[in-house]
């Protein structure tokens, strides 16, 4: 499995339940099938930034810090509604065009998104390109953005 499932598999785990070592995390990701060790886990919570906050059962638990929350939908769908001009794909590549200067604020919506078969993306100051798997993933990843910018 990819570094970039686990690291989101990890965001995910800290937001369900409460988690207050590395080794606990890395027992946690083994059991789901994921091969970590407790370095691996040290790095990953490096890179995702995550911090120690007080917890509701445990003393401390890892949490990512304010700005790195969950978005609600309707604020990810707001975003791409109001910034987002065009949605193009070419095989396996989704070009989206964007108002100048929200290329990384629309990327981080379509990422917030969790689309199948989307690989990464990387955003520009008016364009953000998306990889995906297959020219079919890509053409899925388009229809759900397009779909997105109708609601």
């Amino acid at each position: 499995m990819s570094i970039y499932k686990r690291r989101e598999r990890i965001k995910q785990i800290i937001e369900e339940t409460e988690v207050n070592t590395q080794g606990e995390l890395a027992r946690i990701l083994s059991l789901e099938g994921y091969s970590v060790t407790q370095a691996t886990v040290s790095r990953d919570i490096k890179e995702l930034g995550l911090i120690k906050e007080k917890g509701k059962v445990l003393n401390y638990r890892y949490a990512l810090p304010d700005g790195l929350k969950k978005v609600s939908e309707d604020k990810v769908i707001h975003l791409l509604k109001t910034f987002v001009i065009s949605v193009s794909v070419a095989k396996n590549l989704i070009v989206v065009k964007t108002l100048e200067g929200h290329g990384s604020a629309c990327g981080m919506a379509i990422d917030k998104l969790s689309l199948k078969g989307v690989l990464g993306s990387i955003a520009g100051d008016d364009t953000l390109l998306i990889v995906a798997e297959s020219d079919e993933s890509a053409k899925f990843a388009e229809q759900t953005i397009k779909g997105t910018l109708k609601v």
